[in-house]
């Protein structure tokens, strides 16, 4: 394959259908944030290690900056912008605001996708669940102990409730 052949991929993004042609060593954080316009999506270290570009694929959480586009095709995709509701902001979210998780905001989108990924595979996960999955991203600003609050809070709010429901 040349290595300028763009490829064609469609996938699930934030509850629709999108179609992009990608070059084959394009990364997902490329496509998303630049292409598509999804600024929650952040460039920390490009590596892997800060977690600031974390998207759900397939209900996992995964660094998009590691992660070819190519990868994407077919997959559910979800961003940051896509857990606010018709009716207003997502439970972790809420919580997040409400438990001061948040000071300059630049691992938010991460922190809120990689707790997202855990609650809908755990449902109410445990404290230590919860640092664990939080491991890969990094927060300068506010400790953890707010953001693992937030995380318990938003998993108790959303236990019982149905996902298109939040």
């Amino acid at each position: 394959m040349n290595p300028e052949e763009k490829i064609r991929i469609s996938f699930r993004l934030n509850g629709r259908e999108v179609e992009a042609h990608v070059l084959p060593g394009e990364t997902a954080l490329h496509l998303l944030r630049e292409r598509l316009g999804l600024r929650g999506v952040k460039e920390g270290c490009g590596i892997g290690e800060c977690g600031a570009c974390t998207i759900v694929v397939d209900k996992k959480a995964v660094n998009s900056c590691l992660m070819l586009a190519a990868q994407l095709h077919g997959c559910e995709v979800l961003t940051v912008e896509g857990l606010e509701s018709p009716v207003g902001l997502h439970p972790l979210q809420e919580a997040f605001l409400e438990h001061d998780a948040i000071q300059c905001g630049y691992c938010t989108p991460g922190m809120l996708l990689s707790a997202y990924a855990l609650i809908i595979s755990r449902g109410v996960p445990t404290r230590e669940e919860i640092v664990r999955a939080l491991a890969g991203n990094l927060c300068r600003c506010t400790g953890y102990h707010q953001i693992v609050d937030a995380v318990q809070d938003a998993a108790r709010r959303m236990a019982g409730k149905e996902e298109g429901r939040w």
